[in-house]
């Protein structure tokens, strides 16, 4: 049986792997200090026990524009006219599958929920906006906040350690 505890050296590995996970597990072994076979056989178990959610690819947005458009990124609090656990699940079920929608927070005091979405442009977003929260009886009000610019976007989870530099 697997252990589900973590020690110092898991801990190394994550934090390496937020910060680049297209080392080699060489590299990756280098820098934690353990040996190759170690740092895979760790990592491997720290993916079974679903400490490792997946591995992406993060774009650069300034990058892509000349070649895409800028796109439009909206935070969008959304309030339900009734907060039962069904309304609430039923609300995450319909806007979890939606490729705009690229956060969902369920939050508390305010709104329901905080939604992260990017569109193409406004009529994308309009778009949007009336599948998703217009067409739902149940959304009482939206306030959506459109991003002039994107100072920080850090996906890192901090993780107890000393910071590195």
């Amino acid at each position: 049986m697997e252990s589900k505890e973590i020690d110092e050296a898991d801990l190394r590995l994550l934090d390496l792997l937020q910060t680049d996970a297209s080392r080699s597990n060489q590299a990756l072994a280098e820098l934690a200090h353990l040996s190759p076979p170690t740092s895979l056989r760790r990592v491997k178990r720290l993916r079974q026990m679903g400490l490792i959610e997946r591995e992406v690819a993060l774009l650069s947005p300034d990058r892509l524009a000349p070649l895409l458009g800028h796109g439009l990124t909206a935070l969008v609090e959304i309030t339900l006219e009734r907060q039962g656990a069904e309304h609430l699940d039923a609300f995450e079920t319909r806007v979890l599958p939606v490729a705009e929608v690229q956060q969902c927070y369920r939050v508390s005091p305010g709104p329901d929920f905080v939604l992260v979405v990017h569109c193409i442009d406004m009529p994308g977003y309009l778009a949007l906006a009336q599948r998703l929260f217009t067409g739902d009886a149940n959304v009482r009000n939206i306030k959506a906040f459109f991003s002039l610019k994107r100072a920080k976007f850090e996906p890192r989870l901090p993780l107890g350690m000393a910071p590195k530099d």
